[in-house]
C-alpha cells in the first residue's frame, strides 16, 4: 500500500481508506448502503489491515451511531493499528442543540463518539458541514481545545465551500489554534467540481483531500451503461435523491472511456476510476466502501499499478466540463503570465456559445 502525507500535517495515511458507512444499516439511506454487523465488520477490517488499509472513516450520523459502535467493536484489541476518522456537526438527535458546531455539541459529540468507538482519542475529527450560526473563532477554539486535551489528533472539514474553509483557516492562524489539515470531499470522474476552487485551495493551504463516493454514488461500477436500464439491486433505486446529480450523456461518455481503458489494462471499471483519482493533485486517500468481501477485494485492486499518460488523457477528456465563472480556462489564460493556474484544467478552451 502506498502511504501519503495528509496535507502538510506530517502524518501519513494509506492511498485507499475504508468508508464504514455500510456498518449498521439503520434508516432508509444507510440500509441501502449496507447492513454490515460486527462479525462481518471484523472480517472486512481483517482484509483491510492485511492490505495496509489502516484508515477507517465513519460519522456520528451513520446509522444513528451504529457505524461508530460496530467499527469500535471490530477494532477492539488492535486500536493502535488503525487510524480512525469520524465526522460531527450534522443533526444527531432531536434536541435543539443536537446539531451544528457549537461548543456544546462538539464537546458532547466527541465524548459520545469516543464511547461508541471504544477509544480515548480520535485520529482525525472532521466537521461534517459548515455551521453558519456559530462564529468560526468559537468553532476553531473548541476544536483546538479538543486537540490540546488529547482527545483529537488532527482536524478536517467536509462539504465546505472554499470561502468557508479559508475563513476557518484564517481564524485558526490569527488566533494560534490548530488548523484543518484534511478536506473530505466528493470527487469522481463524473464529479470534478472539486478541481475548480477546492483543489487550488488545498494546494495553497496544505489540505489533503480524502475522497468520498469516488465511484460517483455507484454510477461507475460498470452496472450502468448507455441504453440499459438501472439493474435490479442497484442502491440508486433507493438513494438517487441523495446522490450528486450527473447528466446522463456525460455519464455514458465517461463509462465508454472507462470501458476502453479497462480493456487495455485488464482491470475493471471501478479499479480504473479509482486509479485515476489516485493520480490527482492533493488527493491523500480515496475511501472505498464494501458491502461484502468480494467488493472490498475488487476495490483493493485499484492500487499496485498506474494508468499511463494516454489513458489518463482519455479519461480527462471524456469527463471534462466547462467550469463556471471565474474559473474559465480562457479567462485564466489572459492573465497566465502574472497568475498561472495552480493546477492544469483539462476542460474545453473555447468560451460557451
Amino acid at each position: 500500500m502506498d502511504y501519503r502525507y495528509l496535507g502538510t500535517s506530517g502524518f501519513k495515511v494509506p492511498a485507499l481508506g475504508f468508508g464504514a458507512g455500510t456498518f449498521g444499516g439503520k434508516g432508509p439511506l444507510f440500509s441501502a448502503w449496507g447492513n454490515t454487523d460486527v462479525s462481518e465488520a471484523k472480517r472486512l477490517v481483517d482484509i483491510c489491515l492485511d492490505a495496509g488499509v489502516n484508515l477507517f472513516d465513519t460519522a456520528d450520523v451513520y446509522s444513528d451511531g451504529a457505524s461508530e459502535s460496530i467499527l469500535g467493536a471490530a477494532l477492539k484489541g488492535r486500536r493502535e493499528q488503525a487510524t480512525i476518522s469520524t465526522k460531527i456537526s450534522l443533526r444527531a438527535g432531536d434536541g435543539p442543540n443536537d446539531a451544528g458546531a457549537s461548543r456544546h455539541h462538539l464537546i458532547g459529540g466527541v465524548e459520545r463518539a469516543l464511547k461508541r468507538l471504544g477509544t480515548d482519542y480520535i485520529d482525525l475529527l472532521q466537521l461534517h458541514h459548515f455551521d453558519a450560526m456559530t462564529p468560526v473563532e468559537q468553532v476553531m477554539a473548541t476544536l483546538d481545545e479538543l486537540v490540546r486535551a488529547g482527545k483529537v489528533r488532527y482536524l478536517g472539514a467536509s462539504n465546505f465551500s472554499g470561502w468557508q474553509l479559508m475563513k476557518s483557516q484564517a481564524a485558526a492562524d490569527r488566533l494560534g489554534y490548530s488548523r484543518f489539515v484534511a478536506n473530505q470531499t466528493y470527487y469522481s470522474l463524473v464529479g470534478r467540481d472539486y478541481e475548480w476552487e477546492l483543489m487550488p485551495l488545498g494546494l495553497d493551504q496544505g489540505l489533503g483531500a480524502i475522497v468520498w463516493s469516488p465511484l460517483g454514488w455507484g454510477r461507475l461500477t460498470g452496472k450502468i451503461r448507455r441504453g440499459q436500464p438501472l439493474p435490479p439491486g442497484s442502491r440508486l433505486h433507493d438513494t438517487a435523491g441523495f446522490a450528486p446529480p450527473v447528466d446522463d450523456e456525460r455519464l455514458y461518455r465517461v463509462v465508454d472511456a472507462l470501458d476502453a481503458v479497462a480493456e487495455e489494462t485488464g482491470r475493471n471499471l471501478p479499479q480504473v476510476a479509482l486509479n485515476w483519482l489516485l493520480q490527482r493533485p492533493t488527493v491523500s486517500s480515496v475511501l472505498i466502501g464494501a458491502r461484502n468481501e468480494q467488493q472490498l477485494r475488487d476495490n483493493l485492486g485499484a492500487v499496485g499499478w498506474t494508468l499511463d499518460a494516454a489513458q489518463v488523457a482519455r479519461l480527462d477528456a471524456a469527463s471534462a466540463v466547462m467550469p463556471p465563472y471565474p474559473y474559465y480556462p480562457y479567462w485564466n489564460g489572459m492573465f497566465a503570465e502574472r497568475n498561472p493556474p495552480p493546477v492544469p484544467f483539462n476542460v474545453p478552451t473555447e468560451p460557451p456559445a
